[in-house]
């Protein structure tokens, strides 16, 4: 039961890397088309990509330490 909880705790929290990413696309809403604008939408994208690495991450350490107990 706590282990369940513990897992729905952890899954309902927003990545930082999201929360960066939310802030970069709404400055980049803010901005006129041109390449300012188009490198805050690509690093919007990376830090993206960083918060789906993570998670993987987190997931694969978290099958393995099951494994072991």
């Amino acid at each position: 039961m706590e282990d369940t909880m513990a897992r729905m705790q952890i899954s309902s929290e927003t990545s930082t890397w999201l929360l960066q990413a939310k802030a970069f696309l709404d400055e980049a809403r803010r901005q006129k088309p041109g390449p300012e604008r188009n490198e805050l939408r690509e690093t919007a994208k990376v830090l993206r990509e960083l918060a789906k690495l993570e998670a993987a991450s987190e997931q694969a350490l978290e099958r393995d330490w099951r494994q072991r107990t």
